[in-house]
């Protein structure tokens, strides 16, 4: 029994030491859980608070469908103000303001550009047989589309603003960027033609066959603001889908939206999110609030929703859009006082040519007899009585003292 006795108690401090070697304490335990217990309550709230912002959103850009419909008495008074525009602008041009504000619409191939311009156009147009005026591609071939920078005053031949319609981006960012820095620095010209590195052999040949009559006429103008369309079903289908190919559009969109040349300071551009037709209302609100956190927007004031539809509401849409962008486009456009000190200065600088070029043709001519203030010809005086001065003589036999004297 001793012997027992002898070898269990050594057992037992060694199972005790192990023991508190081989886990912690108690108080380690519970401090460690109540850590991972506060981290989890605060991610909770954080998620919580987040999808709480989130549906905040959501019932804010459902309701300004519901405002669209509240605002449609107005309708009439909108396209007025529009078309008020136009006759400020022929007013302001007497006194040597510039053209119009111009807006440039970009987006991806088959976002709806040239369509959207064709519906905006429509908007003040009274005669229903009013041809359609930007080319729509209605297929899906990589080498259709809009190859040249066409011009579209709105409304017809007599603007209120100037719509540019432009080649869809390309999925290369550099490419976006060398195409559109010299829009944004330089200006556009109406019929200018945009190529590529990356178009093929046979792509750049046709487009030199559609380019007969030269790329560009008439003089580049600036841009005011910039219109940056998306086609919905495909940024819907890139929320939903597994497809990196799809899921490409949304990064695509990101990363075009983001160039710094399409922005005026922090004035980004205006989205438009087209095709709203094909969707449910639910999926056009999704898309909105998805592309309001992808770029960094307020999707109820920045994101427009313009569909196929000519209803009363889309019109009103496209109103919302416009006045956007004339607000935006302002500040951007020279101001009256700032062309009248340009024409000041010019009106100088031609004056003070002038009189330099008529002072060195006088230095190097000499005056004409016939000028105001030229002395008159020899022998004329004689013509006209006036008294000469005698000649002068000298007697030299008098005055030769003067130098013989010793």
């Amino acid at each position: 029994m001793g012997g027992d006795s002898n070898c269990s108690s050594p057992s037992s401090t060694e199972d005790v030491s192990l023991s508190s070697q081989d886990f912690p304490h108690e108080s380690n335990l519970s401090s460690r859980d109540d850590e991972c217990l506060s981290h989890k309550v605060v991610n909770s709230l954080i998620a919580e608070a987040a999808e709480s912002q989130r549906l905040k959103v959501y019932t804010k850009v459902l309701r300004s469908y519901e405002d669209l419909q509240s605002k449609i008495d107005g309708l009439e008074d909108a396209n007025s103000r529009i078309l008020n525009l136009r006759h400020s602008h022929i007013l302001s041009r007497e006194f040597g303001a510039p053209d119009p504000s111009s807006f440039l619409v970009v987006g991806p191939k088959g976002s709806g550009k040239s369509s959207l311009i064709n519906k905006i156009s429509r908007v003040f147009e009274y005669n229903v047989f009013q041809p359609a005026r930007a080319q729509v591609s209605c297929n899906s071939s990589p080498e259709d589309g809009t190859y040249f920078i066409h011009k579209y005053m709105v409304p017809r031949n007599s603007a209120s603003f100037i719509l540019y319609d432009t080649r869809g981006l390309s999925d290369d960012a550099s490419e976006n960027l060398k195409m559109i820095k010299p829009w944004m620095t330089k200006g556009v010209r109406d019929g200018e033609l945009v190529t590529r590195e990356s178009d093929s052999e046979t792509l750049k040949a046709r487009l030199k066959c559609m380019d007969r009559e030269g790329s560009s006429s008439g003089q580049a103008s600036s841009i005011h603001f910039v219109i940056f369309v998306v086609n919905g079903l495909s940024v819907l289908e890139s929320m939903n889908s597994t497809d990196e190919t799809k899921k490409g559009y949304s990064e695509m969109i990101k990363t075009a939206f983001k160039n710094p040349w399409l922005s005026f300071k922090d004035g980004m551009p205006a989205i438009v999110v087209t095709h709203g037709d094909l969707m449910s209302l639910s999926d056009r609100v999704r898309v909105r609030v998805y592309l309001g956190e992808l770029l960094g927007v307020d999707p109820t004031d920045q994101i427009f929703d313009i569909p196929e539809n000519d209803d009363p509401a889309t019109k009103l849409a496209k109103f919302d859009l416009l006045f956007y962008c004339l607000d935006r486009a302002e500040p951007c456009r020279p101001s009256i006082d700032d062309l009248f000190a340009y024409k000041v200065k010019a009106v100088v600088k031609f004056l003070i040519t002038i009189i330099t070029a008529i002072f060195m043709f006088w230095m190097v001519v000499g005056p004409h007899p016939g000028w105001p203030g030229a002395p008159p010809p020899a022998g004329d005086s004689l013509q006209h009585g006036q008294p000469q001065a005698p000649p002068f003589k000298a007697d030299w036999h008098k005055i030769r003292h003067l130098w013989l004297e010793e």
